[in-house]
């Protein structure tokens, strides 16, 4: 069983066989089903861990959408989906999100509408940060980063700057980074580049799947690395 503890969730990896995390989705959900068949990926025994950003540039909007109410899928909270749920609660007029992709929702039927309206709902209970504890490593993942430099499962953080912030990669393409304390290793999505990168123990698998680039998928428990590239 999993547990909460505000916008964190623990994932004790003993309960599955293999575990996996993806990038960013934005809509790829053909792509998603290519990729987790290339990894015989089992749904009853398996789990896959979102980085977030579920929705939003690609067509199959929905599809992406659902996989949150699917036993073997986790995911945190992108901004695309924070974007989304304000606009859909009427805290903002949605003009964010129809600017950063979020056009396809207005362009629905009724039906389809209603459906995703409560899907996008559903959402706004995912969490911010899910750590997974693997038979030897603790691993954090969070959307855009873990804005501390000591993780502690729990700690207050300001949620738009883990949605958001890119001053810590901009810090690590600029030589400046380094270690983040208390895991192992951290998995990030938010900002599109060509081939996945590390840094220290941050790993980032946005490879831009929606702008033509490969999902990324990497496993982090249960033998050989199925990672994508």
């Amino acid at each position: 069983m999993s547990k909460r503890n505000g916008y964190y969730e623990r994932v004790e990896g003993n309960e599955y066989r293999k575990i996996f995390v993806v990038g960013d989705l934005h809509g790829s959900f053909e792509k998603l089903l290519t990729r987790l068949s290339e990894i015989n990926f089992d749904p009853h025994h398996d789990l896959l861990v979102s980085v977030g950003d579920l929705i939003d540039r690609g067509n199959k909007n929905i599809e992406c959408l659902e996989l949150i109410r699917e036993p073997w899928f986790k995911a945190v909270k992108g901004n695309h989906e924070q974007m989304a749920i304000e606009a859909v609660s009427g805290h903002t007029n949605g003009s964010l999100w129809f600017q950063n992709g979020g056009e396809w929702y207005w362009h629905l039927d009724p039906d389809e509408k209603i459906r995703a309206k409560g899907l996008i709902q559903y959402a706004s209970t995912l969490p911010l940060v899910i750590e997974v504890q693997t038979g030897n490593e603790k691993i954090v993942v969070a959307h855009a980063d873990y804005p501390s430099q000591s993780y502690e499962f729990g700690k207050v953080l300001d949620p738009k700057e883990i949605m958001w912030s890119r001053e810590r990669f901009s810090r690590i393409v600029d030589g400046e980074g380094s270690q983040i304390d208390g895991a192992d290793q951290f998995y990030f999505g938010h900002t599109p580049i060509k081939k996945k990168a590390k840094a220290w123990n941050q790993n980032y698998i946005d490879t831009g799947a929606v702008f033509g680039g490969t999902l990324t998928i990497v496993q982090v428990q249960g033998g050989s690395n199925g990672e994508g590239d």
